[in-house]
């Protein structure tokens, strides 16, 4: 199995060849392709590429299906005795991307 860990937003995601992720919210329209050129380990069989801090000719491509919404987060603030009460919610945007390949040159 071949896949890769790629970073995007300051986060790390897995990223294996025809498998979805979801990032932090990108700047791109649904159908464009990126190229993820932060790619910090490339796992091939037995070949593991480790960078220092990224994989020199490594490269991640992959195209934007869509924008989605992640799950609601509830925040309640309380405080006893004192009739303080404030309930929000916050759902936060996302990119979801279909990784095309995954290439070491």
């Amino acid at each position: 199995m071949k896949y890769a860990i790629v970073e995007s937003g300051g986060k790390q995601y897995k990223a294996v060849e025809g498998a979805t992720i979801d990032v932090d919210l990108l700047v791109a329209d649904p159908g464009q392709k990126i190229a993820l050129d932060s790619v910090l380990l490339v796992v091939e069989g037995d070949h593991v590429a480790v960078g220092t801090p990224s994989v020199k000719g490594a490269n991640v491509s992959a195209t934007v299906v869509g924008h989605v919404k992640g799950p609601k987060v509830i925040v309640f603030h309380y405080r006893p005795k004192k009739r303080i009460r404030t309930k929000t919610g916050h759902r936060q945007m996302y990119t979801r991307l279909m990784i095309n390949s995954i290439e070491m040159e």
